[in-house]
Formats: structure tokens, C-alpha cells, sequence
């Protein structure tokens, strides 16, 4: 029989003969065959969105119900009538507008009375549906959203440090310089502003400056920044093969080194990095601020989050009240000048919410 199977998967391909690999045990009986390939699992079977379809190539209205059982049913029907737009959101797919729309059509035309009914909300189509009720009935486990956690926040803030770490940091310094200014934004927690201005300094020319003149502009600087847990810089985007850019990538780097320095006074002590970067690009890509590789202003966009400041009462980013006015004035004024001041606060919004989870969808 086993030379039978062989013989079958001796095929002439391209003009010569190949063997092909069998699934083992195919030689055997099906009976046989379907024991030998039995494997042991204790997780919950999921639900496969099977092909069901009417005379028309529609799924039928009962479609989805079919493929859950009573009590299937009922929990998930239970959640869908009682979880808040918030506990909903702990869900896979229903992250975002799915489960602002699952609310507002359970206001507008009550509890859920089967699954089928989840089809009408807007945003959920059926193979949608199948996946929502699975994710419902078999939730992401607590060690595959530490994993995804750990991931994203490897990802984006370098270097390596625990998210138990991150996430006991009162108050952070976001710290984003160019080639004029360097700009910080101190913010805490609860994503209120607690400092945000900027600093002039040298201005860059085809002369390279001697490492003394960037030690006394980059010491006193650092002298006005408030004292903060953790201090994030911006690392740049900039590449080394373009040669054209070598004096400004050069400067990045010698004002990144020294501000690694300069603020983390305890590392020899104790080892623990107070000083992280993000990248710029990744960002950028955080708040939908890219165009291909170039990232564009932030300008509208903190112009924004001051507004909610004063309209909402729960806004994003929370601005002192006596200090709203003059940043709009500012940010009307210097509007091409601050560019570091705006990039300085959405580096710091951007590394919060990515520490405590607010960012789990980002575009990578």
C-alpha cells in the first residue's frame, strides 16, 4: 500500500519528474487515518463564518444564528444589551466607531433580540458578525495582550524599558529639537499640560561648531526644563545616504548624545535609562500626519486639542485655562516658526496613550 502512495505523488513537472511530499498516515485506512491525525486541544473552537446562502447569493436573515448554540447565544447577547462603549472596546473589531455604533443603535431601537439584528448596525457585515460573537465568546487572553502590548511598546519607544516602568511615570519631558530651537512639553498622566515652550539656540551654518558651544547652549537649556520622571526625545528621521543632509544629521547627533548625558544624571548609579527616544516618522504615523515618508504639520491638530481644552469636558489633552489664549495667540503668530513645539506635545500624547493602551490600533 505505503509504495501505492508513492507511486501518487510521482509527478512530471516542467519537463522532469519531482517527488512531492504525502501527509503522513495517508496510506491508511480512513478510519485509521482520521485517529492517527487527532490532536489534543483545550481551547474554545471558534466559528467559522460558514457559506450560507439563499436562492439570491444572500446570506439568510437566521444565517448567523444558526451557527451558535442557545447559550452561545445568550452570553453574547448579554454583552452586546449591557458592556459600555468603553468595555466593548475591550473586544476584538469592535475597537472604535463599531462600538459607538452598537450603542447608539441599542438606544435607538433597543436591547438586541438576536444575532442577526448585529448585521443592521452600521460598519458590521456578516463575516464581521461571525468574528465579533467569537471574540465575544473566546476573549484575547492576558498573555497575548501583554505580548501585543510589549510589542508595540518595543516598537516605538527605544530603548527597551518594562511597561510597569513607563506606566509609573507621574509626569514625562517631551523634548524635540532642530537645527534653531529646542522645545519641551511637560506633561502628566491625565495628559495635562503642565509646561510647553520653547528655547532659541545656535543657528547652523557650514561652520561646524566646536562640542563646547553645544555643551553651554544644551546646558542651559536643559537648566529651564522642569524635573520629570522620564524625558523623551525625538529621534530623527534623517538618513545618512544623503550626503547633502551630513551637517544637520551630524548635529542631531551631538545634541542627542549630550542631552542622553546631560539628563540622565543617574544612570551610572543605577542603571535605569530616564532618557528614551521615539521615532519622528512613527509618530507621525500615530496621528495620520504622513504622506508617504514625509510627515507633514501638526499645526491643525494642536490647534484642536486647544479647542476641546475649552468646548469639551473631557478633552484629549488638558491646557492650564490661563495659558489657552496664549497659546493660540502663538500658535496664530509663529505658525511656521514652532513647528518643534507642536511636534513637543504630540510626542508626549503619543507616549501615553501608547503606554496605557489608548493606541493599540496604530498604523505601524
Amino acid at each position: 500500500m505505503a509504495w501505492r502512495a508513492n507511486l501518487a505523488c510521482l509527478i512530471k513537472a516542467g519537463g522532469r519528474w519531482r517527488w512531492l511530499p504525502v501527509p503522513e498516515y495517508s496510506f491508511l485506512p480512513p478510519v485509521l487515518n482520521n485517529i492517527c491525525c487527532q490532536r489534543k486541544s483545550t481551547a474554545p473552537e471558534k466559528i467559522v463564518a460558514s457559506v450560507i446562502c439563499d436562492t439570491n447569493g444572500k446570506e439568510p436573515r437566521d444565517a448567523l444564528d444558526k451557527l451558535f448554540s442557545p447559550e452561545q447565544q445568550s452570553s453574547i447577547l448579554h454583552v452586546l444589551n449591557t458592556a459600555s462603549n468603553k468595555e466593548l472596546e475591550a473586544f476584538r473589531l469592535l475597537r472604535g466607531r463599531k462600538s459607538v455604533n452598537i450603542v447608539e443603535h441599542r438606544k435607538k431601537f433597543g436591547p438586541f433580540q438576536s444575532l442577526e439584528s448585529l448585521i443592521d448596525v452600521p460598519l458590521i457585515q456578516y463575516k464581521t458578525a461571525v468574528q465579533v460573537c467569537n471574540s465575544i465568546l473566546c476573549p484575547e487572553s492576558r498573555r497575548e495582550k501583554k505580548s501585543q502590548e510589549k510589542w508595540l511598546l518595543g516598537k516605538f519607544i527605544k530603548p527597551a524599558v518594562e511597561s510597569e516602568r513607563l506606566k509609573a511615570a507621574n509626569s514625562i519631558v517631551s523634548i524635540v529639537f532642530g537645527t534653531r530651537r529646542i522645545a519641551w512639553a511637560h506633561l502628566n498622566q491625565k495628559l495635562t499640560v503642565l509646561d510647553w515652550q520653547q528655547s532659541e539656540c545656535w543657528k547652523l551654518t557650514s561652520k561646524i561648531l566646536p562640542t563646547s558651544a553645544y555643551l553651554e547652549e544644551i546646558s542651559s537649556v536643559i537648566s529651564k526644563m522642569p524635573n520629570a520622571d522620564l524625558y523623551i526625545l525625538e529621534k530623527s528621521g534623517l538618513s545618512i545616504q544623503n550626503t547633502s543632509l551630513f551637517p544637520v544629521l551630524l548635529h542631531f547627533l551631538i545634541t542627542e548624545a549630550m542631552l542622553y548625558a546631560l539628563l540622565n544624571k543617574t544612570f551610572a548609579k543605577d542603571g535605569q535609562h530616564r532618557v528614551l527616544s521615539m521615532n519622528r516618522n512613527a509618530v507621525g504615523k500615530y496621528f495620520d500626519l504622513m504622506i508617504g515618508d514625509t510627515r507633514t504639520s501638526g499645526r491643525e491638530l494642536v490647534k484642536q486639542f486647544l479647542s476641546e481644552s475649552v468646548l469639551k469636558e473631557e478633552p484629549r489633552v488638558s491646557f492650564p485655562q490661563a495659558q489657552v489664549v496664549q497659546y493660540r495667540q502663538k500658535i496664530l503668530k509663529d505658525s511656521h516658526h514652532i513647528e518643534e513645539l507642536y511636534d513637543s506635545l504630540l510626542q508626549a500624547v503619543a507616549f501615553y496613550e501608547l503606554v496605557f493602551g489608548r493606541g493599540s490600533e496604530l498604523k505601524c
